[in-house]
This record gives structure tokens, C-alpha cells and sequence, in this order.
């Protein structure tokens, strides 16, 4: 017996329409497959308040950019995510930016949290990376809260690079930041 492949679905922005009234879960969609997460780890969210409130500080006193946490990214139909900060400059904001406040291409710098669970450690560390890097994000920093590590990726080539691991006594800085320092620990 012959028997036909099934074609996998591929999610669409509009399909999301059919979770608005779940405010329990996040909803992304990467190269059409659908991620489902459960509100983050407490200690998730303050660390994306940590990390949003010294580039937010440092943003202020540079004047070069605003930071956000958990904007919407609509890249395409089928690649729209939520990561948990960003930075973008004045600049690339007013290109970027759409009616309904989404981000609709790459921020310079985009923060991803890991969340418990191996599956959304993969997405973040894999299908985001590639979607990041793909789009054309400058900088992606992966906080790691149970090894209270970063890792820093860089666009080399036109890819997204892995080009430092930093732990609590380590300081942070980036190309991208002029000026901008901060301590692992301070973050965390």
C-alpha cells in the first residue's frame, strides 16, 4: 500500500488570531513552524528588566537609541517572534517601526533569555540564531540564568558569530554601544 506524505502546516501571522484571548502563552512563528511557551521564570523576567534598565540608562545618556522589552518582530508572514529585549538605534527605528508599534526588520541588538526546557533553549539557540542572522541582527547576546553566562554573537560576514562567553565578573561591552559597559554579575 502506497501511502501519501503529508505536507507539515506552515503557520502564518493571521493564524495567530485563533490564540488572542490566551494571555497564558507566547506565540511565535519561525520559518512557519509555531512556538508555544508558557509565561517566563520570574527570575526570567527580571533579569530582561535588568538588561532593559542599563540599556535604557545608557541609551538616555548616549541619546543614540531606545530599548524595548518583548516588542513584536514581523519579519515576514511566516517569521514573526518575541524576543525578550532589543536595542535599535533612532535611525533604523524610524524605517522599522510600523503603525501598530511592531518592529517589521532587524533591531542592531536583539536579548534572548533562555527559558527552562530544551525545546526553547533549540529554538533560541538555533532557530532564532539563524532567523536573527538571516534578517540581518547586528548583535544577539543568549543569557544562560541557571550558568549565569552570555553569549555574545556578532555579525561577521554576514553571519551571526559566536565571539565571546562571559561569566558574572565579566564585562560587558559592544561595538554597537559606544561607551556602553556593564558587569555579568549586575545583570543577573
Amino acid at each position: 500500500m502506497n501511502s501519501t506524505p503529508v505536507s507539515q502546516v506552515r503557520w502564518t501571522i493571521a493564524d495567530l488570531a485563533l490564540f488572542e484571548s490566551d494571555r497564558n502563552h507566547r506565540y511565535e512563528i519561525i520559518d512557519g513552524e509555531l512556538f508555544v511557551t508558557r509565561a517566563p521564570h520570574w527570575k526570567h523576567q527580571a533579569i530582561c528588566i535588568n538588561i532593559g534598565t542599563v540599556l535604557k540608562l545608557w541609551s538616555e545618556e548616549s541619546g543614540l537609541g531606545e530599548v524595548a522589552i518583548t516588542p513584536g518582530i514581523i519579519f515576514a508572514d511566516a517569521d514573526n517572534v518575541i524576543p525578550d529585549v532589543v536595542w535599535a538605534s533612532h535611525e533604523r527605528l524610524a524605517k522599522v517601526l510600523d503603525e501598530a508599534g511592531h518592529l517589521t526588520a532587524a533591531p542592531e541588538l536583539v536579548v534572548e533569555v533562555l527559558s527552562d526546557g530544551d525545546k526553547n533553549e533549540k529554538r533560541d539557540r538555533q532557530a532564532k540564531l539563524k532567523l536573527y542572522s538571516v534578517q540581518g541582527v547586528l548583535e544577539y547576546w543568549i543569557f544562560d540564568r541557571r550558568e549565569q553566562k552570555v553569549e555574545v554573537y556578532r555579525r561577521e560576514k554576514g553571519v551571526l558569530k559566536l565571539v565571546a562567553t562571559l561569566y558574572s565578573q565579566d564585562e560587558l561591552t559592544s561595538p554597537l554601544l559606544s561607551g556602553f559597559s556593564c558587569i555579568i554579575s549586575k545583570l543577573f
